[in-house]
């Protein structure tokens, strides 16, 4: 490949950046705030009905929404990181979600909550690839999955802690929580602006790239040479598919325990974010280790991980949505967390094999559009086929199915090149 040589053909350091774990600890604090900042209002969804009177229809808009422009967002947002200082946009995207995080705790009016969760998905938008792209500067050989799982681990600890906005909530007022971690993100950012530095040059940059090509780096040129790349494909379509299963589930499971085993507000969110994301955070564990570890001998390792962890999570998720005892429903979902979540931890370093080293950031943001814009619809959709009375466990059992086809997708991705002394 004329342009720049694949990640997957070069040796790994021997020695990690002096700031490797360091970043991966900062920007975990970062991700929990990224998380529950967006999850929480999925479980203060009655008292926020209570204060603004809506349909399923448009309490799902306000997901799908934030989901639509964060996701029509992320290319350019990735491709910013690549293009200029991933720890800048990282510090910058903290401190503006953090700010529409609090003016949330505001909101009146069901336009203005949808014009907040709009902002959000605004500002969030350049977290993600920045920060998975930086930990991938860093982290550059056989402890790449397993920082970005333990990164991913972060996050699940964020949405775990989702609950805390229905006890919010109901102990208090639903704008309280808004109104904390906004305060508390604000203040977050200018410590990590002191703290947090992009990677040494040597250890983003391609063997063959010199420091004058670095400006050489266009939008348009990214996009052409991601999609000239038939792995990219199958990554968008499995990450896709992927998308619209996890934020089904996410955006309606308080909403099904509470009603399938009539609990209350803080039950159904505890059942639904803390025992779910706890084994979230195992599974990004695990499948970060588990890859790391098989990649060695496997070059397809991070790849295969995946694969096994959708065709564990799809008849998880089955027998949860299907069973009228709610230890096994909580059981089932917690199966399906902990192994679909393999694939969390190990997307960008199947990235960082089948792309240019210069536009993983930007493949990401094309990751994150394709699965929030097709999430979206399908949080939406759901919202409508609860206003026409369609049991949420028929949407579950559609999700199990998608799993299986995401399995098969993983499984056909190959890396481009491959020096295998490199493993």
């Amino acid at each position: 490949m004329a342009s720049a040589t694949l990640e997957a053909t070069r040796p790994a350091p021997s020695v990690l950046p002096a700031r490797a774990w360091l970043v991966v600890a900062l920007l975990c604090v970062v991700g929990c705030l990224n998380y529950l900042d967006r999850i929480m209002i999925t479980t203060m969804r009655i008292s926020i009905l209570a204060d603004m009177p809506m349909t399923d229809a448009q309490f799902g808009l306000l997901t799908s929404v934030f989901l639509w422009v964060y996701g029509l967002l992320s290319p350019l947002a990735g491709f910013m990181a690549d293009r200029f200082s991933r720890s800048r946009v990282i510090v910058g995207s903290l401190f503006v979600w953090s700010v529409v995080t609090w003016l949330t705790a505001h909101a009146t009016t069901f336009p203005q909550l949808l014009a907040t969760r709009a902002l959000m998905g605004i500002s969030e938008a350049g977290y993600i690839p920045a920060a998975l792209a930086l930990i991938a500067d860093y982290h550059r050989g056989h402890t790449r999955s397993l920082a970005t799982g333990i990164h991913m681990a972060g996050i699940m600890a964020g949405q775990s802690l989702g609950f805390l906005g229905g006890y919010i909530a109901d102990n208090w007022h639903w704008n309280t929580a808004f109104s904390t971690l906004g305060s508390l993100g604000v203040g977050y950012a200018v410590l990590l602006a002191l703290l947090l530095r992009d990677a040494p040059r040597q250890s983003t940059l391609p063997a063959t790239k010199t420091a004058s090509a670095e400006g050489k780096i266009h939008f348009v040129a990214a996009l052409k040479n991601l999609f000239r790349r038939p792995a990219f494909w199958l990554a968008l379509g499995f990450w896709g598919l992927l998308g619209v299963a996890n934020w089904l589930v996410l955006g309606w499971l308080p909403t099904y325990f509470r009603e399938q085993f009539t609990l209350s507000q803080t039950q159904a969110g505890i059942y639904s974010t803390a025992y779910f994301h706890a084994a979230a955070l195992v599974g990004v564990l695990i499948g970060g280790f588990w890859a790391d570890r098989w990649s060695q001998t496997n070059v397809r390792g991070r790849m295969l991980v995946p694969a096994i962890g959708f065709c564990l999570a799809a008849p998880a998720i089955f027998l949860g949505s299907s069973t009228t005892v709610l230890a096994v429903a909580v059981a089932g979902f917690m199966v399906y967390a902990l192994t679909r979540t393999f694939a969390d931890a190990n997307m960008m370093p199947i990235l960082c094999q089948i792309t240019d080293p210069r536009y993983r950031a930007t493949g990401y943001g094309i990751l994150n559009l394709f699965s929030c814009v097709v999430g979206g619809l399908g949080i939406y959709a759901g919202g409508i086929l609860r206003d026409g009375h369609v049991n949420l466990s028929l949407l579950f059992r559609l999700a199990s199915i998608l799993l299986i086809l995401c399995a098969a997708l993983v499984y056909a991705i190959k890396p481009e090149k491959v020096d295998r002394r490199f493993l």
